[in-house]
């Protein structure tokens, strides 16, 4: 199981533009709000939930496509199939480590990302656990989707429409967390909610994208 995790954080270190290139989407989107609609720190903290969070859905998603479409081309696919393992825990070590490197990068950010959208340390400590909590349940919600499109040669529109629905509960309750925390209302309930779809995706997902990469490779 270790061996999986650290050969997935090698391989992804070896294409490290494929790392570089959505963290700076997310920086570039949510760089541009503030050129242009204005520095005013009212409108900006308005609108911060929904900037942050739609930004890291897209670069997200942006960076979802290479989870398994490299085993794929290689053939090493078929091999991690066939390895005494449960491909489910397999794939679990693989989001993992995607969302090592694409996910946890976002909260390394954050405090640039508070500057940027004029938040201030509490908006900014509850953005950076929306973040911990919701960017690897956006991994393994993709994961899913990228099982089912891993076989064809141009799945990232398919990616999109598969995954963007299952995103949307999840788009609510981080950003609903956000507002109350810029109003000063309790967050607690909000964290419940993202704890539990996060609890959730993964139990369901590995075992849910097993079953379509097993339907992709056949």
């Amino acid at each position: 199981m270790r061996y999986i995790f650290w050969r997935e954080l090698r391989i992804a270190f070896r294409h490290s533009a494929e790392i570089v290139n959505p963290l700076w989407f997310f920086l570039i989107v949510i760089a541009l709000f503030p050129l242009g609609i204005g520095p005013e720190p009212q409108i900006l903290a308005r609108i911060a939930p929904g900037v942050i969070w739609i930004a890291a859905l897209l670069s997200s998603l942006l960076a979802m496509e290479r989870l398994f479409r490299d085993d794929w081309l290689d053939g090493s696919l078929d091999q991690l199939m066939l390895l005494p393992l449960p491909l489910s825990a397999i794939v679990f070590m693989k989001v993992l480590a995607h969302w090592s490197v694409t996910g946890l990068p976002l909260l390394i950010l954050s405090p640039l990302v508070a500057l940027l959208l004029g938040l201030d340390i509490y908006s900014w400590y509850v953005m950076a656990l929306t973040l911990l909590i919701g960017t690897p349940t956006l991994s393994f919600l993709g994961a899913i989707g990228v099982g089912l499109t891993v076989g064809l040669r141009r799945g990232g529109v398919l990616l999109s429409l598969v995954i963007l629905p299952l995103t949307i509960p999840l788009l609510i309750f981080a950003t609903a967390a956000l507002d109350a925390a810029s109003m000063g209302l309790p967050v607690n309930g909000y964290f419940a909610i993202l704890g539990a779809f996060l609890a959730a995706s993964a139990t369901l997902s590995p075992f849910a994208t097993a079953a379509a990469l097993r339907v992709s490779v056949q």
